[in-house]
């Protein structure tokens, strides 16, 4: 029965999970292991003060014996041993908020590194809160509640057991009466588990929600103030605010009685064993003093049962937290490289397209049997419709996403053949808006080559036209540009990311609709950095402003997920009734 009981409290999860964390712990075991074997001394020092009440009420309060005896130093050892007992408890907090720590800190940098492995599919899925809360918050959850729940149990498990020898050394009739009811009292926590883990889904949902909004509003801040959406916003918020409010609710109504039910079912156990109790004193079966004995040990055994219904709550709630923190770690990318993957050497041939088809949500495709050959040297521009699928056949390339079907080859090998790493190490990447890390423009452009020269970091400004904005600048290079580079206008930040990408000296460069939100003065600038950047390389170009691309070897006109027309920009705009000839014409009005 006992067993069983255990079983079902502890819950299989909760040993699965502790052997999952053991490698994290292994490297700190030694204060660990110190942190737990504290505990056994903590817990069975609260049988000290129930056994010497025995002999302190018999000699004593009973027989009124002199304090001369040895009942005297009954109380000194009572203050040594909860003294001695106080000092180990700190310890015990000490080491296990030291370790806790340090495992919580190992956990993150492993999810960290995980994190930025994810495809891109992973982000387009999840929200910012959602991410910062699975990937920070549970694990300070699950990792700061590992030992501070071993610390409990252990110091609880040591401390019922040295009691339970008390209540039995001082009557075992009480004794097996007390042990019926505490099982009786324990058995409301085998429903915990169930009855929160519908709630806790909702709850982690609804607070990754409530830190969505906060980091919308950090970053969206100018247009709340310039769309006056101060009303809007505050009102998003209340209503996510008060989902979290009602689910905690019901979390209380969903376990909110067990304490008290416990509470009371130890109260019942209490007044039993003081009737039976009196009884046993009557008929001369035990002595005052091993009834007061008993009942002190009772009352030790059954107070922290009275509130353990919150804390198993609590521990519930970090097994939760450390499946959720496991279950990412154990979380294969969709993305990853085949076995022995081949190291991609600078590309001399080709780039091809064959029969590609994808989709990012099954059964709606965005790219239909799409079929493109490259040349090595080639500048190719790709046109169209908005939503036509233009940025995804190009993103395809450097594997942000995987093909439905088909094969995307580079000189002959299909990239998922390929090395990750050393396929998108030979491909640059200018975005529309380019996102820069905080810290200095010397820093974001040193990403391209972080072990780059001075020479090879100056040719790289010059190359981007940044050499006469750097100029103007108190601190030059050294100038700290905010966070996501908020200091700096669009153009400047895209002349970063040029800067950036020629210093990385990647054979393959895609320009996905770099200029499209400049204004005509900063465009004019940045497309000459882009004119630079395209010297002597492969080029694929996004472009949504067709008077970019006229020099372009070959223009590509993508209408809903297919080729439409291909040809340089001459063929097409005398091509009658063409698509990219009416785009054009609608464009130059």
């Amino acid at each position: 029965m006992f067993q069983k009981l255990k079983a079902k409290i502890l819950n299989t999860n909760m040993v699965v999970n502790y052997e999952k964390m053991l490698p994290y712990v292994k490297p700190y075991w030694v204060r660990a292991l110190l942190a737990v074997l504290i505990t056994i001394p903590i817990g069975s020092m609260d049988a000290v003060i129930a056994w010497a009440l025995k002999p302190y009420m018999d000699v004593v309060m009973v027989e009124k014996q002199a304090m001369g005896s040895y009942a005297m130093f009954i109380p000194v050892v009572i203050i040594i041993f909860s003294l001695v007992q106080s000092l180990l408890t700190y310890v015990v907090t000490y080491l296990n908020t030291w370790v806790g720590q340090k495992i919580a800190m190992d956990v993150k940098k492993k999810l960290f590194f995980k994190l930025m492995h994810y495809n891109a599919a992973f982000f387009d899925k999840k929200t910012s809160g959602e991410v910062m809360l699975r990937f920070n918050d549970d694990v300070d959850v699950a990792c700061n509640g590992l030992l501070k729940n071993l610390k409990l149990f252990t110091t609880r498990f040591f401390s019922s057991v040295s009691l339970v020898g008390v209540l039995f050394y001082n009557s075992w009739q009480l004794a097996i009466i007390a042990t019926v009811i505490l099982f009786g009292a324990l058995l409301p926590l085998t429903q915990i588990r169930k009855r929160l883990k519908s709630i806790i889904k909702k709850d982690v949902f609804s607070r990754s929600t409530m830190m969505t909004h906060f980091n919308e509003t950090y970053n969206g801040n100018r247009i709340i103030a310039s769309y006056n959406l101060y009303d809007y916003q505050d009102k998003r918020f209340k209503t996510t605010l008060d989902s979290v409010f009602n689910l905690g609710i019901k979390r209380v109504q969903r376990v909110g009685m067990l304490s008290p039910l416990m509470h009371f079912i130890v109260s019942l156990g209490i007044a039993f064993v003081i009737w039976y109790g009196s009884y046993l004193i009557i008929n001369h079966k035990i002595t005052s003093g091993n009834f007061v004995s008993f009942i002190a040990a009772l009352i030790m055994l059954y107070n922290p049962i009275k509130s353990i219904g919150s804390n198993f709550t609590n521990v519930q709630m970090s097994i939760m937290a450390m499946e959720r923190v496991f279950g990412l770690l154990e979380a294969v990318p969709d993305i990853i490289n085949c076995e022995n993957p081949k190291i991609l050497e600078t590309p001399k041939d080709c780039i091809e397209y064959k029969n590609v088809c994808f989709e990012y949500i099954k059964n709606k495709p965005v790219l239909k049997n799409i079929n493109l050959k490259i040349k090595i040297g080639e500048t190719i521009a790709f046109v169209g419709n908005s939503g036509g699928g233009k940025s995804t056949l190009v993103n395809l390339l450097p594997r942000f996403y995987d093909i439905k079907s088909g094969n995307i080859m580079i000189d002959g090998v299909d990239i998922r053949e390929l090395d990750i790493d050393s396929l998108r190490e030979k491909i640059a990447i200018v975005f529309q808006d380019n996102f820069l890390f905080g810290g200095t423009i010397r820093d974001n452009i040193l990403l391209g080559k972080e072990d780059a020269t001075e020479e090879e970091l100056n040719k790289a400004i010059k190359s981007a036209c940044l050499e006469e904005f750097i100029g103007t600048l108190d601190q030059g290079l050294d100038t700290q540009i905010g966070e996501r580079g908020v200091l700096l206008s669009g153009g400047q930040k895209q002349r970063i990311a040029i800067a950036r990408a020629f210093l990385k000296n990647a054979p393959i460069v895609i320009l996905d609709e770099a200029t499209s939100a400049l204004d005509n003065k900063s465009e004019a600038i940045v497309q000459q950095a882009i004119e630079n950047l395209m010297a002597d390389r492969t080029v694929l170009i996004i472009a949504h402003r067709l008077s970019t691309v006229r020099n372009a070897d070959k223009i590509i006109v993508v209408n809903y997920g297919e080729i439409v027309e291909t040809g340089s920009h001459e063929e097409l705009i005398n091509k009658e009734n063409g698509i990219y000839a009416s785009l054009y014409k609608t464009q130059l009005k």
